[in-house]
């Protein structure tokens, strides 16, 4: 299987947005979401597709696709951007079937050089949900520090949850980026 990543454009909107309007309450439960937040559909699309022809320095949101042998997977996100300094990143693979293969942490590793190289990043955090091990473990091997446990309400669309802030350093991508290319 081989894995790419590429920037969304506006023919993904709807099936992002999708992804989370089609999910069961359950699913939704599992990664800390809550179905009953989810914004309008029409509106959601709307402030996604607003951010796609803002420069870097002016985005709020920026995604990628997730891609196995050419197909869309999945997307990865960032928000809560502070140009030059740091984003929250967000992981999501679509469906049931392309879960557990071992793709998420390609893919993450795929995605990061794009947050700090886009956005000049000193820091990428990532705030998985607790009691959502999948992210967790995809995080702790993609090199993230885990820094602590606890309370908050993540986004617009989570009830408030325990969460377990990650975090990657301008530093610490650049040292994980030479031990790859060796």
């Amino acid at each position: 299987m081989i894995t790419s990543i590429r920037e969304m454009n506006a023919s993904d909107v709807d099936r992002i947005v999708d992804y989370f309007m089609n999910a069961d309450a359950d699913y939704l439960s599992g990664m800390g979401a809550d179905k009953s937040k989810l914004p309008a559909r029409t509106d959601w699309i709307r402030s996604i597709k607003d951010e796609l022809d803002k420069p870097f320095e002016e985005k709020s949101l920026y995604y990628v696709i997730w891609q196995v042998d050419g197909e869309a997977i999945g997307h990865s996100n960032i928000n809560n951007i502070t140009f030059g300094k740091e984003a929250f990143m967000h992981l999501h693979i679509w469906e049931k079937k392309n879960r557990r293969f071992g793709n998420g942490l390609d893919l993450v590793r795929l995605s990061i050089p794009k947050y700090f190289q886009h956005f000049e990043l000193e820091t990428l955090r990532c705030e998985p949900y607790a009691f959502n091990p999948a992210p967790v473990k995809v995080l702790e091997t993609a090199g993230f520090e885990y820094k602590n446990t606890y309370e908050t309400t993540p986004s617009i669309i989570c009830s408030p949850q325990q969460v377990k802030r990650y975090e990657m350093s301008k530093s610490q991508f650049i040292v994980l980026n030479l031990k790859e290319k060796k």
